[in-house]
């Protein structure tokens, strides 16, 4: 290791770095939030098929994360190990992203949903030759557990951002880019989020450095390495933690969408934007400002003969990102105070059950909504940083206890845990909604309306408390970041020496 691993980071090396992980969040928030709008709304696959393929495709990934882990672990370049994936991966990534949110023409059903798995597929390869590497510099830009924490917090400020643009701005995009062709619509709004991803990832390719490199006497040995990983504690815990904490992401989001579409009262809900002065009247479609302009430019203004759903699920989704935001900032500042451990433990304890309170929310009740949308925000807010510099640590503790430093691997399973969650959230909101009888038609019906509530509600809250039983088994408190941290620099120091 260099003498200065453990470096305070500059502003501008946080923020380029950060810029990766918003890239990276428009396909993220888009398989969060709205497979069920694009596959089943608009491809017309059905919601059972569209569950067995979000799971299907994972088992993919079981086998390409450890291996870009390992790939990454032994590439060598005058730019360091995982950096220089940032610039390959780019193009693929934006060019695939595209064509995934495509709808072909003149296809049969059967053909659309084998072209949206085959998409999905390449997509996800995609997506691990990228994030796996760029997950692996956060352990490698410095060994302080602070300006780690630091750098989470302004990549997931970023991610935030993106969240905000992808969740808000995506279905009115949609609809004005469309024009009332839905297909088209989504082909030119992602159109525009992965050019934007080309650039975001160059950026943050030209702002990084690589710091922290593994022992000089270690040998590249991939048995060893997941020997190593199943003896590492925190590493396990974080890994069902993480599976299960994306599992609820992927259920909530599909579960949200259906829930502001099919079971909010849209008066109630054209009632609350009215309030927010987007509803425009018959003088304000007169006389456009700039403000109207703006607004109107990404669809957040509606008619008063539209449809709210829309807008109305957008402005949820805002608030929400919003509030997440000021919880990351929150999250340095909490974790120097109490420790990664405890703020995280309590802050997904408290999104457990404030999820779980959608289940009693009735359809005219919007301010309800808008209640537990801020308090659920805000609670899970300051998890989100917290997440990966506490898998940064594991890579830590796996060579403070066996001398072994696997840092690329130790992402590359964690991505996999991710995309793991993501593909059985989304399935279980597949074959959920299925089995209560969903299908855009029917969504209106009794017990249609009382599964959406289930899955927003209980299921949704009930994986989140999952995962803070993880959290039980993760060894790293406070105190023993501190110590393992000091005992690390002791030994850099005198092998350096």
């Amino acid at each position: 290791m260099s003498t200065n691993a453990s470096t305070k980071l500059s502003f501008r090396e946080k923020a380029g770095y950060s810029l990766g992980d918003a890239s990276a969040n428009f396909i993220f928030q888009m398989f969060i939030v709205f497979p069920t709008a694009f596959y089943v709304d608009v491809m017309g696959i059905s919601a059972a098929a569209m569950g067995t393929m979000l799971l299907l495709v994972r088992f993919s990934d079981a086998i390409t994360d450890p291996i870009m882990g390992y790939i990454a672990d032994r590439t060598n370049t005058r730019w360091g190990k995982f950096r220089p994936w940032l610039l390959w991966s780019a193009i693929p990534f934006a060019l695939l992203f595209w064509v995934a949110f495509t709808v072909p023409e003149g296809m049969s059903d059967s053909g659309r949903l084998w072209y949206a798995a085959i998409t999905y597929t390449v997509l996800m390869m995609a997506y691990t030759m990228n994030n796996v590497p760029y997950s692996a510099l956060n352990g490698v830009m410095t060994s302080d557990g602070i300006e780690r924490t630091s750098v989470s917090s302004y990549r997931f400020f970023a991610a935030m951002v993106a969240a905000f643009f992808v969740q808000g701005f995506t279905l009115p995009l949609v609809d004005k880019l469309g024009d009332g062709d839905d297909a088209k619509g989504w082909s030119l709004t992602i159109g525009i989020m992965a050019v934007t991803s080309i650039i975001f990832f160059v950026i943050s390719f030209f702002s990084v450095k690589e710091r922290v490199q593994p022992p000089k006497n270690q040998k590249p040995d991939l048995t060893q390495d997941f020997r190593d990983i199943l003896k590492n504690r925190p590493w396990l815990a974080m890994f069902g933690m993480t599976l299960f904490v994306f599992i609820t992401l992927a259920l909530r989001g599909n579960a949200g969408y259906v829930h502001a579409k099919y079971y909010l009262d849209p008066d109630a809900l054209r009632a609350f934007i009215d309030s927010l002065g987007l509803v425009a009247t018959p003088e304000a479609l007169q006389n456009q400002g700039i403000g109207f302009w703006i607004l109107d430019l990404f669809g957040l203004i509606i008619t008063p003969e539209a449809s709210p759903t829309s807008v109305g699920f957008s402005l949820f989704n805002m608030i929400g990102s919003l509030v997440s935001i000021i919880g990351v900032l929150a999250a340095k500042p909490l974790a120097r105070l109490f420790g990664k451990k405890a703020v995280f433990t309590v802050g997904l304890a408290l999104a457990a059950m404030f999820q779980s309170l959608y289940f009693f929310i009735g359809p005219e009740d919007i301010s309800m909504i808008l209640l537990l949308t801020l308090l659920t925000s805000m609670s899970y807010g300051p998890t989100i940083p917290l997440l990966w510099a506490m898998i940064a640590d594991t890579a830590d503790y796996g060579e403070w206890k066996h001398g072994r430093r696997s840092t690329g691997f130790v992402f590359a399973g964690m991505v996999f845990a991710l995309k793991a969650g993501l593909g059985i959230g989304g399935a279980l909101a597949g074959w959920l909604l299925a089995m209560y009888g969903y299908t855009p038609e029917t969504a209106s019906q009794p017990e249609v309306q009382l599964g959406i509530r289930k899955l927003l509600g209980f299921y949704s809250g009930g994986f989140f408390g999952v995962g803070v039983l993880f959290m039980l088994f993760y060894p790293i408190t406070k105190k023993v970041a501190h110590t393992m941290e000091e005992e690390l620099k002791l030994r850099h120091s005198t092998q350096d020496a």
